[in-house]
């Protein structure tokens, strides 16, 4: 059976009647897995330089951030309309104050039409809630919460520091605030095998999230998730089997769930140990078409 699914591009369009591009931004946030609070590592898999630009240690603030990638996109893409994203690391970690105030400095004009905002969901509480709300100003608004895992075991092997309740939770309450969740999943988990990487997925369908960002697990030198590959603890999905992952998951989705992205970007810097397919994009996105009946 064919099985279409909704992408950002094309929801974001029907909303708006136009393209939006979305624009990166780092805030200069940390997480509570990193400074102390629950541990100072790390996920087992994280990037020490966070997952966005790093342009905040180089002293660019949000609005020239913004400034700057409205104008590359403007460029590049010829959009129009354009959505806030604070991307690296916990986003909504910080006094509510500080937040709100980060969160209007991206708004630098009536063309910045949303706000996406990641982080983690022991990082949601009320007050963050009423800081994106107040800061928003009624604009579109995606909160962006790693799950990961949908087991719990899963979570404490690659030292998450929070629970499958944790996360229910915070989507419980962003959704009686309205504010839609896009869910951050990895396949590839040690530990995790088909039957497990798909329970995550019933999950969100349960859950009745609105977006969801597939990623596959890839290892970055310096990290835990290298050694742990180097000892064969971790051995890595083929492209094949991630692709027919992926596929089965869309399709345990609502027809309406939003996929966000089908896979992760490694960096390019020649840092990345394995899944060397991670960097093959286009064949990544070819073969979950095909798989989903939609090749051309």
């Amino acid at each position: 059976m064919v099985r279409k699914f909704l992408s950002l591009n094309e929801h974001l369009r029907s909303l708006f009647g136009t393209r939006v591009q979305k624009i990166p931004l780092d805030a200069g946030f940390t997480c509570p897995n990193r400074d102390g609070t629950k541990g100072r590592t790390g996920c087992i898999y994280c990037d020490p330089r966070g997952s966005g630009t790093g342009l905040y240690k180089k002293g660019y603030s949000v609005a020239q951030q913004m400034t700057s990638g409205i104008k590359w996109a403007e460029r590049r893409y010829k959009a129009k309309l354009f959505i806030a994203y604070f991307q690296s690391f916990s986003n909504t970690y910080a006094p509510p104050e500080r937040l709100e105030a980060t969160y209007r400095e991206a708004i630098i004009n009536n063309d910045v039409v949303g706000l996406f905002i990641g982080t983690r969901p022991d990082c949601i509480d009320l007050d963050v809630i009423k800081a994106i709300k107040r800061a928003a100003q009624g604009r579109y608004i995606t909160v962006e919460l790693g799950l990961q895992s949908a087991n719990n075991d899963t979570l404490k092997a690659i030292n998450r520091g929070h629970t499958v309740e944790d996360f229910i939770r915070a989507v419980e309450l962003l959704k009686r605030h309205k504010i839609p969740v896009c869910a951050h999943v990895i396949f590839g988990l040690p530990g995790e095998g088909h039957d497990e990487m798909l329970e995550s997925i019933r999950l969100l369908a349960d859950l009745g999230v609105e977006g969801i960002k597939f990623h596959q697990l890839y290892i970055l030198e310096g990290t835990k998730a290298e050694l742990l590959y180097r000892q064969g603890a971790i051995r890595g999905l083929s492209l094949q089997e991630y692709a027919s992952l992926v596929a089965e998951a869309i399709k345990l989705l609502p027809p309406q769930t939003v996929v966000h992205r089908l896979q992760g970007d490694p960096p390019k810097d020649q840092r990345l140990i394995a899944p060397q397919w991670s960097y093959k994009k286009s064949e990544v996105r070819r073969l979950i078409l095909e798989t989903l009946g939609l090749s051309k």
